[in-house]
């Protein structure tokens, strides 16, 4: 069965194409994948309305790339998954028309995707595990989950910004543009690791971070500390609270698997942090490739053909719906 996946969510426009056997479970195979990402000016953040500008100017050229690519027709197509949240309205709907507008031309099942789902089965798939405890680190999510009953249920989860927030904001102060989180990393990695204090903030396994992000950009402003080592002292706390909030839920669940999923899985002192704390409680850490951690069309490819595999779920094309805020923890997943 083959699929076009569709993602829109944020910054990132992508269409891959992914072939699954329904036969043979797990023989999953990427035929293409493009992307093209709107980059705010510096010091600026993603903006919605020209996001999703970018995404309409790229769209057509981006699917003719990945049908291209795979050298299979749109007519030999099975199903076609996009991104239906959450995210950013205005970027969430260029993916939607698209994939309403080929679902009605070609008569294809339309299916609609979970983004942070699509994280996690494209992470599982592409590393091998099957029931692991995940933490869910990016732009728009914080979050430790585990499987039960039909639902990724949330552990601890961030109760203001997100890690993926905290890192693009404070590089925003600093003059660079979203995303920001590879600069912080290197200016870290490359400053002298003089720490300076930072508040720690863990409400029992829930996060906080909006504290950690009005302290470091006091502490740039009153030059008390360079830049580098302002990275650092913002990177080593809230890495540590995340790490404190992953630790205490190994030790609840006794999961002998953990992996870390998103855009901040590509993250080195990140996965550094979490594989030594694995390493205390005999679990083994799995990290999702640094080329699959970000936005990307094949995971919603991924997730479209296994949800309709196993559930035969699709909407009809009047009924693609979008929802910015469209929770993990509401989705029933009935392959697992």
């Amino acid at each position: 069965m083959l699929a076009l996946g569709i993602e829109s969510t944020a910054h990132t426009f992508g269409c891959a194409i992914a072939e699954m056997k329904e036969e043979k479970k797990g023989s999953f195979r990427i035929l293409s994948d493009v992307r093209s990402s709107y980059r705010p000016p510096e010091g600026s953040g993603i903006h919605p309305r020209e996001a999703s500008r970018h995404h309409a100017n790229v769209c057509s050229r981006i699917l003719k790339e990945a049908i291209s690519r795979s050298s299979v027709e749109m007519e030999r197509i099975d199903i076609i998954g996009y991104s239906a949240g959450p995210g950013l309205g205005p970027c969430l709907r260029i993916g939607a028309v698209l994939a309403r507008l080929l679902s009605t031309y070609y008569r294809k099942p339309l299916v609609p995707v979970n983004h942070a789902l699509a994280h996690i089965e494209l992470g599982a798939c592409l590393t091998g595990v099957s029931n692991p405890l995940v933490v869910l680190v990016s732009g728009g999510h914080t979050m430790i989950l585990l499987f039960f009953n039909k639902r990724w249920r949330i552990f601890g989860e961030t109760l203001d910004i997100t890690i993926g927030q905290l890192l693009d904001q404070y590089g925003r102060s600093l003059g660079f543009s979203s995303p920001c989180g590879s600069m912080i990393e290197r200016l870290a990695s490359n400053s002298s690791k003089e720490y300076s204090w930072i508040p720690y903030t863990i409400k029992g396994n829930d996060v906080s971070f909006s504290g950690l992000l009005t302290a470091a950009i006091k502490l740039t402003k009153d030059g008390r500390f360079d830049v580098g080592n302002t990275c650092y002292s913002l990177q080593e706390t809230a890495f540590a609270i995340l790490a404190e909030a992953t630790e205490r839920a190994i030790s609840f669940t006794n999961k002998e698997e953990v992996i870390v999923v998103g855009g901040v899985a590509a993250n080195r002192r990140l996965a550094d942090m979490l594989n030594y704390v694995c390493l205390r409680h005999g679990a083994k850490l799995h990290i999702c490739p640094i080329h699959y951690a970000g936005d990307n069309g094949v995971q919603i490819a991924l997730t479209s053909l296994v949800d309709h595999v196993h559930s035969k779920l699709s909407v009809a094309p009047e009924n693609g719906f979008i929802d910015q805020a469209w929770r993990l923890d509401s989705v029933n997943v009935t392959w697992r």
